[in-house]
C-alpha cells in the first residue's frame, strides 16, 4: 500500500504521523482494499480546512476531517480480488481535533486516529446521512480503531463520535 502522511499544519509529532499511517495501514487491510492502493492523508492549519470546507462543501469555518475520493474502491467481497487504483485523501484538521478531544475526554491524538478512520470509510463509500448508515459507519469506525489501538497496547478512553 502507498499511505502518505502529511502535516502541513505542524502540529504532531513525527511519532504520530508514524501511527497514522500504521492505522491506515491496518483499517485498509481490515476493509480487504487493493495492497496497491493508493491513500493520502494530510493534516492542514484551520485556515487552510475553511478553505476546503468553503470550497467543496460550501459551509465556512474549520471542520474536522474531509474525504475526496479518486477510483471509488470499495471493499471486496470474500472470495473476490479488491481492485487496484486510487483511494484518495483524507484531510484532517488537528486544531479542530484538539478541541474535539477536549471535550470528548481522550487525547488529541486518539482524536485524530478517530478522525483518520472516519475519512477512510468515507472514502470507501460509508456515509452518515440516514441513522441507519450512521449507525453501521460509526459502529464499523469503532470496531476498526479499537481493534487497531488493543493490537497495539493501548486503550482508548471513548471511541464515542465526535465527528462535527
Amino acid at each position: 500500500m502507498s499511505i502518505e502522511v502529511n502535516d502541513e499544519s505542524g502540529f504532531l509529532p513525527a511519532q504520530d504521523l508514524q501511527e497514522i499511517s500504521a492505522l491506515a495501514t491496518y483499517v485498509l487491510d481490515q476493509m480487504r482494499v487493493h495492497p496497491q492502493a493508493d491513500l493520502n492523508v494530510l493534516l492542514v492549519d484551520e485556515a487552510a480546512m475553511e478553505r476546503l470546507h468553503i470550497e467543496w462543501m460550501d459551509l465556512t469555518g474549520p471542520t474536522d476531517v474531509l474525504s475526496f475520493p479518486m477510483d471509488e474502491l470499495r471493499p471486496a467481497p470474500i472470495g473476490e480480488e479488491p481492485k487496484e487504483g486510487i483511494l484518495g485523501d483524507v484531510v484532517v484538521c488537528p486544531h479542530v481535533a484538539a478541541r474535539q478531544a477536549l471535550q470528548a475526554g481522550h487525547s488529541t491524538a486518539e482524536e485524530i486516529l478517530l478522525l483518520v478512520t472516519h475519512g477512510i470509510l468515507h472514502l470507501l463509500g460509508y456515509d452518515h446521512a440516514e441513522e441507519a448508515e450512521r449507525e453501521e459507519m460509526f459502529a464499523l469506525q469503532r470496531t476498526l480503531l479499537l481493534t487497531f489501538l488493543a493490537a497495539r497496547g493501548r486503550p482508548f478512553s471513548d471511541p464515542t463520535p465526535t465527528i462535527e
